[in-house]
């Protein structure tokens, strides 16, 4: 793991090795279940889509779990592993606000891969403006959303499409969807050019210049987290990525 660039003690954020005694304590004291720490106190629907991860033998990704917000619009808080401490990232989807207690440019230009999901739960927090004043974090510490997730599909952990994108599909980009501010290197830009003007499977996107396999789904991921991507599962260019992929070996 890499060392944490914040100057000492600002933000105080807790330590891994803490938090972990604080989950223990939990399942002790007998607040939750055993096994059931991580994921605290969520509503059963969310709590199914985020467990089907882990009943496949992994556990749950940030990807995922910023994919789950979303299609729930619940908004949550993940206690990340950032090196030796735990950064509450608090999540909005209906307001497309994230609340991070890291400045979000110095959170971003971290290791994405590395962050590890230690819980998830209800959040606390709310946006600024909501009446219940209280519970308002700094004003400095919120950022819009996009720019998170979109960093976090093209460099965080998960290297395969996200689930609800897989499988026999082609895509294309949504017509008016709107990417503007997110950092996008020009071999995104063409490759993104290319899907507005027509409808095309990953095999074909992951032979594009600049863009092998693993590109093209964080790609595709990505344009699914901004809402800007058409999927179909009868368009003629529809292919199976799982049979494409056994077929290179």
């Amino acid at each position: 793991m890499f060392p944490s660039t914040l100057p000492f003690g600002e933000p105080d954020l807790m330590r891994v090795s803490a938090f972990q005694r604080y989950l223990d304590d939990l399942v002790r004291v007998g607040s939750v279940e055993s096994g059931s720490t991580r994921l605290s106190s969520l509503s059963p629907s969310l709590l199914q889509d985020l467990e089907r991860f882990e009943r496949h033998g992994r556990q749950s990704e940030v990807l995922d779990v910023l994919a789950a917000c979303l299609r729930h619009a619940r908004p949550l808080t993940l206690n990340l592993q950032w090196a030796d401490r735990v950064v509450p990232l608090t999540l909005f989807p209906a307001e497309r606000l994230v609340h991070c207690a890291v400045p979000m440019p110095q959170f971003l230009a971290s290791r994405l891969n590395e962050l590890q999901v230690l819980q998830v739960e209800p959040a606390l927090l709310r946006t600024p403006g909501h009446r219940e004043r209280a519970l308002v974090g700094e004003l400095e510490h919120y950022s819009p959303l996009s720019p998170l997730m979109w960093e976090m599909a093209l460099r965080g952990a998960r290297e395969s499409l996200l689930p609800e994108i897989a499988g026999v599909a082609a895509y294309r980009v949504a017509p008016g969807v709107n990417l503007r501010g997110l950092d996008m290197p020009g071999i995104l830009t063409v490759a993104i050019e290319r899907l507005r003007r027509r409808t095309r499977n990953l095999r074909e996107m992951s032979e594009w210049p600049g863009l092998d396999r693993d590109r093209a789904m964080r790609l595709l991921n990505a344009l699914y987290l901004q809402g800007g991507l058409i999927v179909s599962r009868t368009h003629p260019a529809a292919s199976t990525t799982e049979g494409w992929l056994r077929s290179r070996w």
